[in-house]
């Protein structure tokens, strides 16, 4: 880079600052950043400009516009601490960090569910098959004892013996309750006769009036 006139040197600087203001502001040109290299296409200067120079003995030197660089460094560094963010893109930069944090912490407890979940159906899975080996136990030693009859089914009609002893129980039910009903008691023309129902005499027994046992004539 030669050397360039006081004049221009102004210029350049009035030109690096206005665009410096823009920057900061949040006009950012389409596919540019709150940096230093767009600051530098923006204001036409060289981006070279704003970093120190090497002389030939080793030494450095401030570049023409150094203190420019510094100055939006600064004024940038400011607003990111009072929480303004100048580039939309450090915003989205923001947030995606923070999207990445949330699913890394989602993703930690989903692990930790899936382990839970696999040492329940290992433990249930062991748990049928000890039942499943008991099952089968109890059926062999039933099988081996031959004195274990399988009930019917839920709907099922009774046939054979099971059928014969139900019939049985049913006519011994209803013969006791028959020979539980106390005697009927009939007075005509001047003789009581007492009836006793039972299933084995149906026919009325007749009682002579002369036997008063617990019934009296008129």
């Amino acid at each position: 880079m030669g050397r360039i006139s006081s004049a221009e040197r102004r210029r350049n600087e009035e030109a690096i600052r206005v665009a410096m203001d823009r920057l900061l502001k949040g006009d950012l040109p389409p596919g540019g950043s709150c940096d230093l290299k767009t600051l530098a296409t923006e204001a036409g200067a060289t981006r070279t400009a704003f970093y120190p120079k090497k002389n030939r003995d080793g030494t450095t030197r401030p570049g023409p516009y150094q203190h420019l660089a510094e100055e939006f460094q600064q004024r940038l560094r400011t607003l990111r601490e009072a929480g303004k963010v100048v580039d939309p893109r450090i915003a989205q930069t923001e947030r995606l960090k923070a999207k990445v944090a949330e699913l890394k912490e989602r993703l930690a407890q989903r692990d930790e569910t899936v382990a839970e979940l696999t040492t329940f159906k290992e433990l249930a899975v062991s748990r049928l098959a000890a039942q499943h080996d008991e099952i089968v136990r109890l059926r062999e030693q039933a099988a081996a004892l031959g004195n274990v009859r399988r009930l019917p089914a839920a709907g099922t009609p009774m046939r054979g013996w099971a059928a014969c002893s139900l019939a049985a129980r049913s006519r011994t039910c209803a013969t006791s309750r028959l020979s539980r009903r106390p005697p009927l008691v009939t007075r005509r023309a001047g003789h009581a006769r007492r009836y006793s129902l039972s299933v084995e005499s149906p026919t009325p027994a007749p009682v002579p009036v002369g036997r008063r046992i617990g019934v009296f004539a008129a």
